[in-house]
C-alpha cells in the first residue's frame, strides 16, 4: 500500500485521476488530504469536512476481470466495508443509503464517491473517494448529519479509524468476483438503510409517493414496491428519499 499525504487539495479524487493520468500507479495507491477545499459527492453534491477532524482519502484499485456492466459490485463492497469497519468502533445502527451514503441511527457521517476508468468492456482501475466525519461536534445547517464522535461520545484517533477503514476496503476489493455477486448483494442489503420497510420518495418532478424498499438490482438500481404492487427500477438521480 503507497499512502501519499497532502496537506490540502480541491478533492482527493481528482488529485488521484490526474495522478494516474500522468503516470502509472501501482494498486492500492491512497492519497489522504488533512484539508480537502472543493470536496465532491454523489450527484455533484459537496462534502463538508473540517481540517484534523475528518477523514478525506481516495484509493486506487486495479481489476484485471471485471466487467463494466458489474461495476456496481465495487460499490457494494466497499460500502459493507465501512459498515464493518465502523461497527468494529461502535459506531450505533450503521447502514448504507443507497446508493452508498455511510448512516448512523439514521444520520450521515460519510459517504463514497466512485469513479471508473474502462479499457473496452472492463474496469481497468477504480478511484474511490471516501470521507468520514470522525470527531466534528458541530455541523451548522446539517440537521441530518452527525459524526462518530457526535453519535458515540468518543474521541477517535484518526490514523487508526483510516488505516481500519483502508484494510477492511482493500480486503473486500481483493476479492471481489463477479461469481459472487449474490453474496456481496446480500451483505449490501443487510446494511441497507429501510430495507424492507415503507419509505416516503419524491421525484424530479416534486411528486411523493410511499414505496417499500426490496433492495437494488443485479445493474444497482433501488428496487421499490408502490402500494399499487407496481416495481419500480430506478437509478441514481431519479428521485430522493425523504424518510
Amino acid at each position: 500500500m503507497n499512502i501519499i499525504k497532502l496537506n490540502a487539495t480541491e478533492s482527493t479524487n481528482t488529485y488521484l485521476k490526474e495522478l494516474a493520468r500522468e503516470s502509472f500507479l501501482s494498486d492500492q495507491t491512497v492519497v489522504v488530504a488533512e484539508n480537502q477545499t472543493k470536496g465532491r459527492g454523489q450527484r455533484a453534491n459537496a462534502w463538508h469536512s473540517e481540517p484534523g477532524e475528518s477523514l478525506t482519502f481516495s484509493m486506487l484499485k486495479r481489476f484485471s476481470d471485471l466487467p463494466a456492466e458489474r461495476q456496481f459490485l465495487v460499490s457494494m463492497a466497499v460500502s459493507t466495508a465501512i459498515c464493518d469497519a465502523l461497527s468494529a468502533f461502535e459506531v450505533p445502527n450503521v447502514s448504507v443509503k443507497w446508493p452508498n451514503d455511510i448512516l448512523s441511527d439514521g444520520k450521515k457521517i460519510g459517504g463514497i464517491l466512485i469513479e471508473n476508468t474502462l479499457e473496452k468492456h472492463n474496469i481497468k482501475y477504480a478511484v474511490i473517494g471516501i470521507g468520514i466525519n470522525v470527531n466534528l461536534k458541530r455541523l451548522p445547517n446539517l440537521p441530518q448529519a452527525s459524526s462518530m464522535k457526535n453519535q458515540t461520545g468518543r474521541h477517535f484517533d484518526l490514523e487508526k479509524v483510516l488505516h481500519a477503514l483502508l484494510e477492511k476496503c482493500f480486503a473486500g476489493l481483493d476479492n471481489l468476483q463477479v461469481a459472487h455477486f449474490s453474496e456481496y448483494k446480500k451483505q449490501y442489503e443487510a446494511y441497507m438503510f429501510g430495507y424492507k420497510q415503507k419509505s416516503l420518495f419524491e421525484s424530479l418532478d416534486g411528486n411523493r409517493f410511499y414505496a417499500t424498499i426490496l433492495g437494488v438490482s443485479d445493474i444497482g438500481e433501488l428496487l421499490l414496491q408502490t402500494d399499487q404492487g407496481v416495481v419500480r427500477e430506478i437509478q441514481v438521480k431519479e428521485l430522493r428519499m425523504i424518510y
